[in-house]
């Protein structure tokens, strides 16, 4: 379901996909990945919600950007694909990377309801140890069993060695940013939903983010990584029926 398309936005051509009728709801995939990680979980939402699903900029099929962005360029640029859409009031849903450009976008526009999985919102007092935790895990994502098949090959496609150096200069620029602050401003009922055994943003961290946002509970999945909403996909698509 969904039929390619591209938007010029501040000079990135962006694929994207639409389908799906009902409330929006946007899904942002993690670092190194693309529309192809999402879309599981947006084919199990389509029925009754229009689903929209983008490569974000350096990823997928959509052009890299000129310059190297911030994680607060990549929400502006959210921000402007959702105004030429004519989206109103969307749900994020957002993994990871996706999940951190989520929580700027949402603690600065007007969103129905926001879900983050393994979405790293701290700095931590030792940025070197950050950095080469998030590159270290990059380069040895782990084997996930119960994913079909098509999703394994998405998985990690694009390391940190992979990536061209733009793209690791933006991975340098977004990867320790705090955004304690942005969670803080964050109106919308918001699900927190993580692996237990989540190796690159801890279930620790979850239940800090939980505490500071205004309206937000955690949903912990037992023996479950860093790709927790795809290895549980129909529990995760039953709980979202719920919370939306």
């Amino acid at each position: 379901m969904g039929v390619n398309m591209r938007i010029n936005i501040k000079s990135i051509d962006i694929n994207y996909i639409q389908y799906g009728e009902g409330n929006d709801i946007i899904l942002l995939h993690g670092w190194g990945q693309n529309i192809e990680m999402m879309k599981p979980l947006g084919d199990k939402l389509s029925k009754n919600h229009r689903i929209t699903i983008l490569d974000l900029p350096g990823f997928g099929d959509s052009s890299e950007p000129m310059k190297a962005l911030s994680i607060y360029d990549y929400s502006d640029i959210l921000e402007e694909f959702v105004k030429k859409l004519k989206i109103k009031n969307p749900t994020l849903i957002g993994h990871s990377f996706g999940g951190r450009i989520s929580i700027i976008y949402a603690s600065k526009n007007k969103v129905d309801k926001l879900v983050l999985f393994g979405s790293p919102c701290f700095a931590k007092a030792n940025t070197e140890s950050l950095k080469v935790k998030t590159l270290k895990f990059m380069k040895k994502v782990p084997i996930l069993n119960k994913l079909e098949d098509f999703a394994k090959k998405h998985i990690g496609s694009v390391d940190y060695k992979k990536a061209s150096p733009m793209m690791r200069k933006i991975l340098v620029n977004t990867v320790n940013e705090d955004l304690g602050e942005c969670c803080k401003k964050i109106e919308c009922p918001t699900l927190l939903i993580w692996g237990e055994n989540d190796q690159a943003v801890s279930v620790e961290e979850a239940k800090e983010m939980e505490k500071i946002m205004k309206d937000a509970g955690l949903v912990v999945l037992p023996n479950s990584t860093h790709y927790a909403y795809l290895e549980n996909l129909n529990h995760v698509a039953n709980i979202l029926r719920n919370f939306l």
